[in-house]
């Protein structure tokens, strides 16, 4: 009868372990019981709990800090609760709205900004051209003027 009575409570025991633990009515030790909850983030919770309970698992991510996504799914998966309900992801983002098509006026302004572009590349290029050619000719002593130096250091 002993033994019948000791695996009763082992048994509620380990029930009551994997009980899930609603963030709106548990205690600072069941919540320091779940894994992943420390002593900060349980004193968090309980500071926004008491300015009014969280009404879902948004609620719940938004005002406590440090909690985001990540988190709150470990949570749920370690037996926390919001208002009875598990994690199950963050809300739906707003569907984008769809890229309209470019009228023929916004084509024909594209096709001219890329051509003038492609045409002040192509300056830009002969003029730097140019201007190496300049440059290559001022530093290149010509062969007709050291012609003369030469001819004079021999006298």
């Amino acid at each position: 009868m002993f033994k019948k009575l000791l695996a009763f409570f082992a048994a509620m025991f380990l029930v009551a372990a994997f009980a899930a633990v609603d963030v709106n009515k548990a205690t600072e030790a069941e919540l320091d019981g779940i894994k992943g909850i420390g002593p900060v983030t349980t004193k968090l919770i309980i500071a926004e709990r008491k300015k009014g309970e969280f009404k879902n698992w948004d609620d719940f991510v938004t005002r406590v800090k440090g909690v985001g996504d990540k988190s709150a799914a470990k949570f749920s998966a370690e037996g926390l609760t919001v208002s009875g309900a598990k994690y199950e992801g963050p809300a739906a983002a707003p569907a984008k709205k769809a890229d309209k098509p470019l009228t023929e006026k916004a084509k024909d302004a594209a096709v001219t900004t890329k051509d003038a572009v492609k045409g002040a590349a192509i300056s830009t290029k002969d003029a730097v051209k140019e201007t190496a050619k300049d440059v290559k000719a001022a530093v290149t002593p010509k062969a007709d003027a050291a012609k003369p130096a030469a001819s004079a250091a021999k006298k």
